[in-house]
């Protein structure tokens, strides 16, 4: 026998006993499906998986920022248990977050004057386990931090979610960095959805998925998250009109 292959023989063998484990541990740890097939599909095992860490942020400007704070409420709030939030600004609508399905008697939020506190506060509460989810505003994300957080949730299972929010537009370019998130998002606001009568119509955002491990990026119309922080696909039928398919599943 070669000697040189059986070091790439052991090493392969190496690959697929970590490949099993980190396989069991994700059929463990288990998923939170968002309830749309279209969505559900192109995630690992039907959704978002728990105990990682799943990054996203807005398309353009505060209002697609607000937009994808919202996003990651409407995930949180399908998820058990309190659920941490780690800002270093202090400007989230409560009202808001209660119409995505996340109301403040679930919420700690845990404020800071340093993005770099941001993330050991986030570190430290995935760490703790037993919580829905850790949530994190800031905006850099380098890639040993992300490592660590990755490495927290997969630890006690929690689900880690990080919000990117800039101050200028010149930081967004940051967001292109390679991190160590499982999924990473974008979410932008689109025209809300046409009412058969004068009115505020329901938002609708455009969502990215713009990075999935094992799974398949894809682009989505929906509807914003309702009261129980779940969201809607949009489809066109013939004559045009906007028709929202929603896909209800148990939580």
């Amino acid at each position: 026998m070669n000697p040189a292959v059986a070091p790439i023989a052991v090493l392969d063998g190496l690959r697929e006993q970590i490949a099993h484990l980190e396989s069991a541990s994700q059929r463990k740890r288990g998923v939170l499906p968002f309830g749309v097939a279209q969505i559900d599909e192109r995630l690992p095992g039907g959704g978002l998986a728990y105990g990682a860490l799943h990054e996203c942020a807005g398309g353009a400007g505060t209002v697609d920022g607000a937009a994808a704070a919202l996003f990651v409420a409407g995930i949180a709030a399908r998820t058990q248990g309190k659920v941490v939030w780690c800002l270093t600004r202090p400007d989230l609508f409560f009202p808001a977050l209660a119409q995505a399905g996340l109301h403040p008697n679930r919420v700690v939020f845990v404020e800071s004057d340093k993005e770099e506190d941001v993330l050991a506060n986030m570190e430290e509460g995935l760490s703790y386990g037993g919580l829905g989810a850790v949530i994190g505003e800031i905006v850099r994300l380098p890639m040993t931090a992300s490592r660590r957080l990755q490495l927290a949730a997969e630890k006690t299972g929690t689900m880690a979610l990080v919000v990117r929010r800039w101050r200028r537009q010149t930081e967004a370019s940051d967001f292109g960095q390679p991190t160590a998130a499982t999924t990473r998002w974008r979410v932008s606001v689109i025209p809300s959805e046409e009412l058969p009568v004068p009115g505020v119509g329901r938002a609708r955002w455009f969502l990215e998925l713009m990075r999935v491990k094992a799974g398949e990026c894809a682009e989505f119309e929906v509807g914003a998250c309702d009261a129980e922080g779940r969201i809607d696909i949009f489809s066109r039928s013939a004559d045009g009109q906007d028709q929202a398919g929603r896909s209800r599943h148990s939580r």
